[in-house]
């Protein structure tokens, strides 16, 4: 159950915001293995004067950034596909926005399973229950 959060100094057509959002939603399904059914993806738009990396503005250096961070329940993901993720991830971006500054960050955040949920459900009471319908 990723939320995906995605900000992007540009271009933010209505095509780029939709190919973000789909693209990333993919990669969680195919690299991290989460439900396409209960992943979640917002997209933001940073004006491009508004966006500074190394104290100067990106938009004054013609460059184009982008930051994503996906939280996923802790544990449920090895190492290797975490950073499997973050290269595909900075990949996918550049392959839709063009060329990236290298200060494009992507973040994948692992959140207690008793810290968070959907449906009105922690993870945790999910895995819970599971376990309780599969002892009986």
């Amino acid at each position: 159950m990723p939320y995906l959060d995605i900000k992007l100094s540009g271009p933010c057509l209505p095509d780029t915001i939709e190919k973000l959002a789909a693209g990333m939603t993919d990669l969680a399904v195919s690299v991290l293995n989460k439900e396409r059914e209960v992943t979640a993806a917002t997209v933001q738009c940073v004006p491009p004067g508004h966006w500074y990396v190394g104290g100067g503005s990106i938009a004054e250096k013609g460059q184009t950034s982008f930051f994503l961070e996906i939280n996923v329940t802790a544990g449920t993901n090895t190492p290797a596909e975490k950073s499997a993720f973050v290269a595909a991830a900075f990949k996918k971006a550049e392959g839709i926005l063009g060329r990236l500054t290298p200060a494009s960050y992507v973040i994948v955040r692992e959140v207690p399973a008793d810290a968070w949920g959907y449906q009105g459900l922690t993870q945790q009471d999910r895995r819970l229950r599971h376990a309780a319908g599969s002892a009986a």
